[in-house]
């Protein structure tokens, strides 16, 4: 009664069409390995995050433990 009723929501949507001449190029970057290189630099990553945070726990129990 004192609140607004929800309204209708509205979807400007562009559908996407399948185009060949785009299926080639992608085609070529998995061929020349773009998306592994990308997919490394992520595990990199997360690996020194992890080394990081195992050596700053490692460092909190020495000196809890001082």
């Amino acid at each position: 009664m004192f609140m607004k009723k929800p309204q209708h929501r509205i979807f400007d949507y562009q559908p996407r069409f399948y185009d060949p001449s785009n299926d080639d190029e992608e085609k070529k970057k998995r061929k020349l390995g773009f998306r592994a290189y990308r997919r490394q630099s992520k595990k990199r990553g997360s690996l020194i995050m992890t080394v990081l945070i195992f050596i700053l726990v490692l460092l909190a129990i020495y000196l809890l433990n001082r």
